[in-house]
């Protein structure tokens, strides 16, 4: 008789497939919410049944040697057999309910997705909602997400994808900087002024700023004299005069409802490709998916309020004089 397999070996399976998809015990943790040490103390007892080691390790990584990567191939059909099963069984349900893994970027989420949620709870009261912030593109059958909101389009065909709304950003400033070193009416007059620049965590790098001049979009990395990893903090140093920034409409809308925060070179500003949703092949049959993506559509209407506000916005700004003397008109 075949022996039967553990479930000890049957999570050793899963954490180690997690490990290998994401590269670290504290990723695959992560995702599987579990501490670091539970899921290596998993794959040190997988490698001890199998006699074989999975991994090399380092300090920074983990890398499959040639028998974890044909176990990694094993394992991965295995799993993918068992998600299949698992949706089946809840697409034979009509009610949303039971777990749902979301995940969005951080201003996103903040902004957009967290505010709604008590709303969507309150039409599916049985449905248990794991949002996760985050700019990095996970494998969404891997981790086992159902629903990801990002901006662009990751190349994975199994995703099944949904546009929400364009992704449109500018340039914004205060009026008491504005006042104080006049307003820049094309991009290359942005030498002139402080700038205030976004780095992405997940690179490093900082973000080229997009001009749409004519029928070109234009990139550049401004000379920043303040640089931030997190877009909230960017609106919020434009707003108290630090120089010009470059935000999403979404972000900036409450600081122009306000009237701390203005557009500069609207008549530039692009479409940085779209906000959109995507979830595995495997989930489109899953209610609890059918009813959150459906209730994104309310979240995310055509046009969305923040740029309306932004579309109405103007530099209201004709009474007050620049710091060398002269007086500007509203744009």
């Amino acid at each position: 008789m075949a022996e039967r397999i553990g479930f000890d070996r049957l999570t050793g399976v899963i954490a180690f497939a997690r490990a290998a998809s994401l590269g670290s015990y504290a990723a695959a943790a992560r995702s599987l919410a579990v501490s670091p040490s539970a899921v290596s103390k998993s794959v040190q007892r997988l490698e001890q049944q199998f006699g074989v080691s999975l991994f090399t390790r380092t300090t920074r990584s983990l890398t499959l040697t040639p028998e974890g990567r044909d176990l990694y191939e094993r394992a991965l059909r295995l799993l993918r057999e068992a998600e299949d099963i698992e949706q089946a069984a809840i697409a034979a349900r009509a009610e949303p309910s039971g777990f749902m893994k979301v995940t969005a970027p951080l201003p996103i989420g903040v902004h957009l997705i967290a505010p709604a949620l008590p709303a969507f709870r309150k039409r599916y009261p049985k449905v248990i909602v794991d949002l996760r912030l985050g700019d990095r593109f996970t494998d969404l059958v891997e981790e086992g997400i159902d629903v990801a909101i990002r901006v662009g389009e990751p190349a994975d065909s199994r995703l099944v994808a949904r546009k929400l709304a364009p992704n449109r950003v500018c340039a914004f400033a205060s009026p008491a900087y504005l006042a104080a070193r006049g307003i820049p009416r094309k991009p290359e007059d942005l030498i002139d002024h402080d700038c205030v620049n976004f780095r992405y965590q997940s690179s490093g790098q900082t973000l080229r700023w997009p001009f749409k001049i004519g029928d070109k979009v234009v990139e550049i990395i401004p000379n920043a004299v303040t640089i931030l990893d997190n877009s909230d903090a960017v609106a919020s140093v434009v707003a108290g005069g630090g120089g010009i920034g470059i935000s999403p409409t979404y972000i900036a809308a409450p600081f122009l409802e306000n009237g701390t925060l203005v557009p500069v070179l609207k008549e530039f500003a692009v479409d940085r490709s779209h906000i959109s949703a995507y979830w595995p092949e495997s989930r489109r049959g899953n209610p609890n998916v059918k009813a959150f993506v459906g209730f994104l559509a309310e979240i995310f209407p055509n046009p969305t309020p923040w740029d309306m506000r932004f579309q109405q916005a103007r530099t209201q700004l004709s009474s007050i004089e620049i710091g060398s003397g002269r007086s500007f008109t509203a744009l």
